[in-house]
């Protein structure tokens, strides 16, 4: 059966509101004897996984070749097997066109793994309270992440009711302007989930099929984004302490939710760590001001410092040029750096062991007689 005949089969038409499309059906060729679906929840190692036939649980199985390395990540697109038992095994990971991925908190030292948060997503939201005030360099960091990821991503400003003057007063519309000018090339949004103001324009970005995910710290008001979104109480919320305004962690899972009419968001629990795995085309990104200037540094390998002829530090003394950015800008490209030498060495090292047991002399008991 041909990718077109696949693609507009009665069954798969449960599986569109998810974001079934062409490419997808063209991916799920490799695997014609599986039962495709997308991963709505992931709970320790138990995939809640929307198919065909309605919303099924499924475990990690055996992968098949041509399936993703690693377990399973809400978002994802699945091949799922039937046991003898009758229990649904994930059987595939198809190829990602999109993943959030940060350095997993639980690694330390020199082992440095990676943690995906969510995959196949076309915009990332990354929600921030104005209850609280802006970290700079933590949005940074973050756009980083979300730049990298290779989805497009967007600022959402909720809780503009609280400031003064409320959501179109002057307090807001400072708050959104200081975080445009960390974030070159991205939608700002400010919103509110009390008066529903900047709702239309959340909105605005989606369209059916498409998939966005909010990620933010826990208060942010990301599950109740989606509640209004939907109209209804759909994602468990709660208070934020009143003694530092952060939220409950009332979300404990990331899951994808269909949005009916506009397509699909992935609500996520708050973020604490924000460990950058890889991000050199974030950083390009996210820095995108910082890479245009030191193009016209008279030296190559300038280091923005007291080097003459730096645009870094001529644009700072004109006071286009916040000179914390700099810092920033510096510090996640040393992070970067130090992360790719890490893994470096342990690829550098693996393939000696490779070489090493590949070259081992034959014995003569490892022959069979």
């Amino acid at each position: 059966m041909d990718t077109a005949d696949n693609f507009a089969r009665p069954d798969i038409q449960s599986l569109l509101a998810y974001g079934w499309n062409e490419r997808v059906a063209a991916l799920f060729t490799t695997f014609p004897n599986r039962i495709p679906g997308r991963v709505v929840r992931v709970d320790r190692m138990r995939y809640l996984v929307a198919t065909p036939h309605g919303q099924t649980d499924a475990f990690k199985g055996p992968h098949d070749e041509g399936s993703e390395t690693g377990t399973p990540a809400t978002g994802d697109w699945v091949a799922l097997a039937a046991g003898s038992d009758q229990r649904a095994s994930v059987a595939a990971i198809l190829p990602r066109h999109s993943v959030i991925k940060r350095l997993d908190p639980s690694v330390a030292g020199a082992r440095p793994e990676e943690q995906v948060l969510v995959a196949n997503l076309d915009v990332a939201f990354v929600v921030h309270a104005l209850d609280r005030p802006a970290q700079l360099s933590r949005l940074e960091r973050t756009l980083v992440m979300a730049w990298e990821s290779g989805a497009i991503p967007a600022l959402v400003l909720t809780k503009a009711d609280l400031m003064d003057g409320g959501p179109q007063g002057h307090a807001v519309r400072e708050a959104v302007e200081a975080v445009r000018q960390i974030a070159p090339g991205v939608e700002v949004i400010a919103a509110s989930n009390v008066t529903g103001f900047g709702l239309d324009e959340v909105l605005g970005l989606m369209s059916p099929g498409m998939t966005g995910a909010l990620i933010g710290e826990s208060g942010s008001g990301k599950s109740t984004l989606i509640n209004n979104l939907l109209d209804e109480q759909l994602q468990s919320t709660g208070p934020t302490r009143s003694g530092d305004g952060q939220g409950r962690h009332t979300t404990t899972s990331r899951e994808l939710i269909v949005i009916p009419g506009r397509g699909i968001l992935i609500d996520t629990p708050g973020l604490r760590a924000i460990g950058l795995w890889s991000g050199r085309d974030g950083l390009a990104q996210a820095f995108r001001d910082i890479e245009n200037l030191a193009a016209d540094c008279r030296f190559a390998d300038c280091r923005h410092e007291t080097e003459p002829g730096c645009a870094l530090q001529a644009a700072v003394n004109r006071g286009d040029l916040d000179p914390r950015r700099i810092d920033s800008h510096r510090k996640m490209e040393a992070e970067v750096a130090q992360q790719e030498h890490q893994l470096s060495v342990r690829m550098s090292r693996a393939n000696q062991r490779t070489a090493g047991r590949r070259s081992r002399p034959i014995r003569n008991d490892d022959v069979e007689e």
